[in-house]
């Protein structure tokens, strides 16, 4: 019998279930499908139950479930005996009183945010002369890069006029007050469209705004556009395209915060928001040379937010500094009473920290290895020893297989996206080959509930082993890519700042990650910080958008 007669006989099982009319050889080829053996009497006593579980199904089916809707079973990061600190310390943002404004516009829209928030405090410039710029550049380059989904000029124009109506009136709200952003077109705004990137909700408005978006506004920061994403948060290809790389038109931006990591490098935003649930922040990050802070799982509110993964989704600041990725996150966490998974801990960021005094350590193993980013990365400890770290060898947790647990993300999204699979609109997705979601959710319907509680049953054990490793560290230095690192940390849910440390044979961007213990996002992007102080690659932006 070949596979695809398997395949068929075990999708027809359960309407022969339902008519009454199974046989015995049905449920011998199911049984082997997810790798188990029954005898005749075993099979022909589990028929009855398999046939009851089926009518569960079909009444479930039955009751339309709103993507927002989270399973009553929770993930959570903090192990037992784990403490955090309580205290908030008061931050100091920096200010430099005597920064000029740029005399082009291309300069000032390329300019970090804590530039631009000096040039705004300091009243050189407005924020409605800002976002018309970036409004500007949204229209001029918008198309070429494949980036925007939705400029929202409007709303743009609206709250930069009460921005400036406030800082001449003496109400100064902080860093991002006046500074236009976009945001990953998988968080809700009201009265705008909120397409995930796919084809069947090209057209689609949720009423209601994400709570990032929200508190965003509230700091000043002014929404300029919602930017592409790959479909459902997978690669850098949507309904409208492929984002394009600003280092590289030729190539595409990565995924799946591509038009938040696009926008961000060429200019066209001063930061954005992207998503990660397995490299989505990390990856176009680095493809397009800009810095992205995945927060610990439970640091953001994910409300308003399209849900793949309700264990692994984290959602995140995209820059063009660690700084600035400091200064959008402080307005970005903490709790909403509207995500159960959120935590109510501090941040507090020093951005002077001296590396001397901290544990850092590096995954030795995974710097030894030869890989295309090697001697980047083998620079970047060099430059790190300079300022003063003593760097301690440590070891990625392999005791368990993080590989093999990768399809709880699979059996999440599949569930996230049940209605798309079952109605078959799925074949409206541009990507339909083998390694697309459609694909993905279909596979997904394989894995037996048993063995997904068991995949997370080992998780725990996976976070434990990881807990053990990094609580005698401040901060880990990897690689961003390979040996695991970044699915271990993305199931333990561990925070990484990602930044560029330099550029590939073909004048590409690569990058560096740092990865700091739950919670403790302020000293991973202190780190960066410092080492971004010591080397220029943040600086340095494409050409194509350089004028």
């Amino acid at each position: 019998m070949t596979v695809r007669s398997v395949l068929w006989l075990w999708l027809l099982i359960p309407n022969l279930i339902y008519a009454q009319s199974v046989k015995q050889d049905s449920l011998d080829i199911a049984s082997k499908v997810v790798g188990l053996n029954f005898t005749l009497p075993e099979r022909d006593s589990l028929r009855e139950g398999v046939q009851e579980n089926l009518g569960s199904y079909v009444k479930i089916r039955k009751y339309p479930i709103d993507n927002s809707i989270p399973p009553a079973l929770g993930f959570n990061p903090v192990l037992p005996g784990m403490t955090f600190e309580k205290r908030q310390e008061a931050i100091t943002w920096p200010y430099n009183d005597k920064l000029s404004r740029p005399k082009s516009d291309f300069e000032i829209a390329l300019m970090p945010v804590s530039a631009l928030a000096s040039l705004i405090k300091n009243k050189k410039i407005t924020a409605t002369e800002l976002t018309k710029i970036y409004l500007n550049r949204l229209k001029k380059y918008g198309d070429t890069l494949k980036c925007v989904v939705t400029i929202t000029e409007e709303l743009a124009l609206r709250q930069a006029r009460r921005a400036d109506e406030e800082i001449a009136a003496g109400h100064y709200r902080g860093p991002l007050h006046g500074i236009p952003y976009g945001v990953k077109d998988l968080l809700a705004v009201e009265g705008y469209k909120t397409t995930w990137g796919a084809m069947p909700f090209k057209d689609q408005v949720i009423d209601k705004t994400a709570t990032v978006v929200s508190r965003l506004g509230e700091s000043g920061a002014i929404l300029v556009a919602k930017l592409t994403m790959g479909a459902l948060a997978w690669g850098d290809v949507w309904f409208g395209g492929t984002t394009k790389n600003p280092w590289n038109l030729q190539q595409g931006s990565s995924g799946s915060s591509a038009g938040s990591a696009s926008a961000t490098a060429a200019g066209l935003v001063g930061f954005s928001i992207g998503t990660e649930t397995w490299g989505s922040i990390v990856s176009p990050s680095t493809r397009c040379g800009v810095t992205g802070l995945r927060p610990t799982y439970g640091r953001v509110s994910r409300y308003g937010a399209m849900a793949l993964s309700w264990s692994m989704d984290k959602i995140g600041p995209i820059c063009r500094s660690a700084q600035d990725c400091a200064m959008v996150f402080n307005a970005m966490y903490g709790p909403d009473q509207l995500d159960a998974t959120l935590v109510d801990l501090p941040f507090n960021y020093k951005g002077g920290i001296a590396l001397k005094n901290l544990k850092i350590g590096y995954f030795k193993t995974l710097f030894d290895r030869n890989y295309i980013n090697k001697k980047n990365d083998s620079l970047t400890l060099e430059v790190l020893k300079s300022l003063g770290a003593k760097l301690t060898p440590v070891k990625l947790p392999e005791d368990v297989p993080a590989e093999a647990l990768a399809f709880i993300l699979s059996a999440e999204a599949a569930a996230a996206f049940d209605d798309l699979t079952r109605s078959n609109r799925d074949s409206l997705l541009v990507r339909q080959i083998k390694n697309a979601w459609p694909n993905v959710f279909r596979t997904a319907r394989y894995i037996p509930a048993v063995e997904y509680i068991q995949a997370n049953r080992l998780r725990y054990l996976l976070q434990v082993d990881f807990h053990e490793m990094i609580k005698d560290f401040d901060v880990i230095i990897s690689p961003s890519f390979g040996g695991m690192q970044l699915l271990t940390t993305n199931l333990t849910g561990h925070p990484c700042v990602v930044t560029p440390n330099g550029f590939n044979q073909n004048g590409g961007p690569t990058s560096i990650s740092f990865i700091g213990n739950l919670y403790d996002e302020a000293t991973i992007l202190a780190v960066a910080r410092q080492y971004q102080n010591a080397t220029a690659f943040d600086e340095k932006h494409p050409l194509l958008f350089t004028e």
